[in-house]
Order: C-alpha cells, then structure tokens, then sequence
C-alpha cells in the first residue's frame, strides 16, 4: 500500500470561502403549486394586483350602522335604530342604510352602503323591529377596511424571499394558485468503496452498511436541495470517471463520499483534475481534513471523507451552505447557547476542531458532554445536540470553561 502525506492544508475560512466563490447559484425558474410552495425560493417580484380585503367588511358580529348616529348612546340613555335586513359572510347587501337605520353583520361580511360601523352585539338589545344602541362607537370602529392587509399595486412579496407557511397565505390572499420559485440545486451522491453494502443487504466479512449516502442525501433535502442517490460505486478509476461524467450531466453538484484521502486507491484528485479545476484539498479541520473541492464548467464536484461521522461534519461545514448559496437561499445564521465544558478536552495544534457535545440542563444553565469518538463513528454526531469551534492555535480546553456551542 502506497499512501502520500497532503501537500498543503487550508485553513477552514479559507477553503470555505474558495468554494462559495467558484459557486454559481441556480438561475432556472419553475412554477409550482402553492401547496407545493413552502421553503423554495421566489423567483420574481409579486405586485398585488387587487386589494386585500377587497372590500370594507365587519370584524365581528353586530350592527352595522351610521357612527355618528351612535355617539349619544349610553347605559340609560340607548339609541334606538330600524334594523333593515342581515348579511352574513359570503354574501352582498342587498340594500344599504339610512338614518336611523342599522342592519344585522356577521364577522367577515361586507359593510352596507351607509355604514362606518360595527356595534358589538353584546352592546345592543334586539326588540322586534329596533335595536337598542348603548354604546357609542367612531367611525370605522370594528370594522376591517379595503386593502387594509395589501393594498392594489403595493409589492406583496420580493424575489428571493423563502416561501413559508404565512408567505404562501399572502399568495392565496392574492388569488394567486401557482407561483414561479427557483429550481432546486440537484445534487449527486455517489457512494464509494469496495467495504459498503446498502442497508437491508446482508453482511459478509469485511464489509460494513452505506451510512453516507443517507446522512449526506437528508442533509441535502434539508437545505432544500433535490437529491440523486447512486449506486455504489468501486474503487477504480474507470468506474469513478463514468459515475462522474454521468452525474455532471444531469445535476449542479456532484459529491462523492469516500476516495478523498491519500492512499493508493484514492483516486478522486486525478479523477476530478481531469474534467476541470482542483480548488483545494485537505483541510485543516477535525474531522474531516481529506476533504476534496473541484469545479467543472458551472458544476461543483466534492470528495468527501468516508468516515460518517467525518462525512456528516464535512457536509454541514462546506455542502450545505454551498446548496444555500446556489440555490439563493440566505446564508443561515447559527443558532447557539452558552454551556461550560463537563470535563477537559485536548486537541490538535494547527487543526481547526469541531468538537460534538451533547448538552444537560444544570442550576448554572447548560453542561457540554463531549460525544466525538472517532471520524468512524456516526454516533458522534446522533447523540449530539451541537458542537465546539476549538481553533487550530488552541490545544486545551478545561473543565467547567464556558464554551459557545452551535446547534446542529
């Protein structure tokens, strides 16, 4: 076995931010369904074209009426009004109102013509042809007024926002069934090794379950990318070079996990050097240091590390805001807590760390048990709830020290 020491490690920020340059973002538009709408990205300006509501309508049930016939009205002293007709939601006032007229709403009905007012109905009193009035009330009190919520011509959304549930409401509130969004960032991944098999196959010796494929895939459909799962695929070049020349075709990013390190049958480097251009090639990060970014034409191809646990952290750190970036999406900011450290941890000089930790509630606040057991171990990150940045110029970290953990 013939295995070459890296030539050179970037730092994290450094590598990072190579790739996000050399990343295109997705231009392609498509119209979707709005049920189909929630967290894709807008593709263009939406301008209402009515307003919403479309019509002056009563906020709650009671009487619609002329306000300033109401302002003498009290406890004992009630104004007294003809009640003309009704109109529930839904439906049109078949005439408006005069002096000393009122007409009976329901929440959500268009105001008759005449009105500016709604008087509660717990503040009148019905007796056969009149409604007592005992509560004064201005104009346009409990009533919702046209184009209150969006108003003709204003912009609704702006291009680029990310569709949530509220979002997509204000879409419907425009009449609007379809909407154009950005296409999603298709991604490739391609497992590969001679030792993996895909869950539910059985095990022979040697061999061991494809993790990577699963963990990388959902994490690409958790960035709101599309994902493409490929069969396994040998440690040969030949083999390698057709996976890649396939999945160039038909998606924006092509990742392949395992083939990313130094020995003999890690032929990524050569493999992606051929088609186009090597961006870097290990990192000086832990884990997942053998990490491999190259790009060709408009397509971004990565190599990452087999180790799941080395492959998840890969993804979160360099894959997943490279499908934000491409697929317009804002960069996410992390979410974080404070917590102090449950016992002492070493690391690596000139190895940037990212330390998984589990976190406990304690009188203090937060305790950050340390989970990482290897790049080998999926569990390092399964039972974390986040991790510790430990730069490269740091080689201790103490016990009960306050760290800042970032959530996964």
């Amino acid at each position: 076995m013939k295995i070459t020491p890296f030539r050179g490690l970037l730092s994290y920020r450094e590598a990072l931010e190579r790739l996000l340059r050399a990343a295109r973002p997705v231009e392609e538009m498509e119209e979707v369904p709005l049920l189909e709408a929630l967290g894709r990205v807008l593709g263009e300006e939406v301008v209402s074209s009515m307003d919403v509501p479309p019509f002056d309508r009563a906020a709650m049930d009671g009487y619609a009426v002329r306000s300033e016939e109401t302002f003498s009205a009290g406890t004992f002293s009630p104004v007294l009004l003809k009640v003309v007709g009704e109109v529930y939601a839904g439906e049109v006032p078949e005439r408006g109102i005069g002096r000393g007229e009122a007409m009976r709403v329901a929440t959500g009905a268009p105001l008759p013509e005449g009105s500016d007012g709604v008087v509660p109905a717990e503040d009148t009193e019905e007796e056969g042809e009149v409604v007592r009035i005992y509560t004064p009330i201005p104009p346009y009190r409990n009533v919702t007024r046209r184009g209150s919520d969006i108003k003709e011509g204003e912009v609704a959304l702006s291009s680029g926002e990310v569709l949530t549930p509220s979002r997509v409401g204000a879409l419907a509130a425009l009449g609007l069934s379809k909407v154009k969004v950005r296409r999603r960032v298709l991604v490739s991944v391609i497992p590969t090794g001679e030792e993996i098999v895909p869950p539910g196959e059985k095990l022979e010796g040697g061999r061991i379950y494809d993790i990577n494929s699963y963990t990388l895939g959902t994490l690409v459909k958790e960035c709101g990318g599309e994902v493409k799962v490929w069969g396994i695929v040998g440690d040969r070049r030949e083999e390698l070079e057709k996976a890649l020349q396939e999945a160039i075709e038909e998606s924006d990013v092509v990742v392949f996990s395992g083939g990313s390190s130094v020995g003999e049958r890690d032929l990524l480097e050569e493999v992606f050097g051929s088609v186009g251009e090597i961006l870097f090639h290990g990192v000086q990060i832990k884990p997942g240091k053998p990490l491999l970014a190259a790009k060709s034409g408009d397509k971004i191809l990565l190599g990452i590390p087999g180790y799941p646990a080395s492959a998840l952290t890969s993804s979160y750190l360099f894959l997943k805001p490279l499908i934000l970036k491409m697929g317009g999406y804002p960069l996410q900011e992390e979410r974080s807590v404070m917590a102090r450290m449950s016992r002492r941890v070493t690391s690596n000089l000139g190895r940037h760390q990212f330390l998984t930790v589990r976190l406990e509630r304690d009188e203090g606040g937060y305790l950050a048990h340390p989970v990482f057991k290897e790049s080998g171990t999926i569990t390092s990150l399964s039972r974390a709830d986040g991790y510790v940045e430990i730069p490269e110029n740091v080689d201790l970290v103490e016990r009960g020290e306050e760290v800042q953990v970032k959530l996964f």
